[in-house]
């Protein structure tokens, strides 16, 4: 459907046109451009992530079929009754009888009103639809299993750093994940989104209580066409807009290439205002981007990478050692089951309280250490 709405849009035509341009790119490259085209167009499509927001956007593009656009003004007490209307509905669902049975935890984790609230929002409050797509998602972590994943099973694609998260957070303590696309080292779409879950689900641990979205920082210095995937790129979409809905908090695109920029100009009277403001253009050349960086980021936490004062690069030795040990609090909050005592001894998942509201992190991170022999047997 996106495809289609972008391809009968008048501003396709204007993408293309700067596209081919002669001071846009050198010739020769037209064809890996559209395949760079395509996954930015992804990009957005994780951002408009429901058929309220693809109904708009085709309304956006066909002018004369525009009709006042009607905001949902709920109260506390009918986004209540929505979301116990979303948790009774699914319970009576045949589909996720086997993860009620089997995986109990799991189930109340993904059934709490913070999860419920998220898929309702990415559905414009929709019951019905949001119903539908938290359903899919059960499903698909009752047979994925994400939060079975562990370092040993993902630490080759790991190595170079394409993807990891910090150890420090955002001015509002939000989890930030780096990217950076030069560094990729594998050619498996299915190993590359096996550990972009586990980075997601890693970040939603270490988030704070009170924070249920995260920050990525993506890289571009000595990014190159021959980084672009389309297959992994759609996948990763799927993935994103399907499973993690509301979770991106801010995508930073720092030091991109310079058409990003314009074309993101021409998608972007297509988005909601606060759907819009999660796309950020910073350049390290440009004084007036660069504020967000320090809008956002305390500046000696930060890597020197992106501007901050932080001199140290990515260590995967030290990185692995912190993925086991976030793997061994994982064990105790989603299991309950241990090696050790005192990862025993760590509060468990509570069935009442969404997926990153666990427990209080800062509490856990005061044992991690004492649980590091604990290790991952799936």
């Amino acid at each position: 459907m996106w495809d289609n709405l972008w391809d009968q849009s008048p501003y396709c035509v204007e993408s293309r046109n700067h596209l081919q341009s002669p001071n846009c790119f050198p010739p020769g490259n037209f064809n890996s451009l559209l395949s760079l085209n395509f996954s930015l167009l992804l990009l957005f499509q994780i951002l408009v992530k429901s058929p309220e927001r693809k109904k708009d956007l085709f309304q956006a593009m066909n002018p004369q079929l525009n009709k006042p656009n009607s905001n949902l003004l709920l109260t506390p007490e009918d986004e209540q009754k929505m979301i116990t209307e979303v948790r009774e509905t699914i319970k009576k669902h045949k589909s996720i009888k086997k993860m009620r049975e089997c995986r109990p935890d799991e189930f109340s984790r993904f059934c709490c009103d913070g999860s419920i609230s998220r898929y309702l929002r990415a559905r414009n409050w929709n019951v019905k639809k949001a119903v539908k797509m938290l359903e899919t998602s059960l499903i698909w972590r009752m047979n994925y299993k994400p939060e079975e994943i562990c370092w040993e099973h993902v630490a080759a694609e790991a190595e170079t750093g394409k993807i990891y998260r910090s150890s420090y957070r955002d001015k509002n303590g939000r989890a930030v994940l780096v990217l950076r696309p030069r560094f990729q080292n594998s050619n498996s779409t299915r190993s590359q989104i096996k550990y972009l879950v586990y980075c997601m689900e890693n970040a939603i641990l270490n988030s704070p209580s009170d924070q249920e979205q995260m920050i990525w920082l993506i890289d571009f210095q000595g990014f190159n066409l021959s980084n672009i995937s389309i297959k992994s790129t759609k996948e990763t979409a799927h993935i994103l807009q399907d499973h993690y809905p509301e979770r991106l908090g801010l995508a930073i695109l720092y030091n991109p290439p310079k058409f990003f920029e314009p074309f993101y100009k021409v998608v972007k009277p297509f988005l909601e205002p606060k759907t819009a403001n999660k796309v950020k253009f910073v350049y390290a050349d440009d004084p007036n981007t660069k504020t967000i960086m320090d809008n956002l980021f305390c500046m000696d936490e930060l890597e020197s990478a992106f501007g901050g004062k932080d001199e140290e690069n990515f260590d995967i030795m030290k990185y692995a050692e912190k993925m086991k040990e976030d793997d061994a609090k994982r064990i105790a909050l989603h299991r309950g089951e241990s090696g050790s005592e005192t990862a025993s001894s760590m509060p468990i998942a509570n069935p009442d309280s969404d997926t990153e509201k666990l427990s209080d992190t800062n509490s856990i991170m005061t044992n991690v250490d004492e649980a590091r022999k604990v290790s991952c047997t799936t």
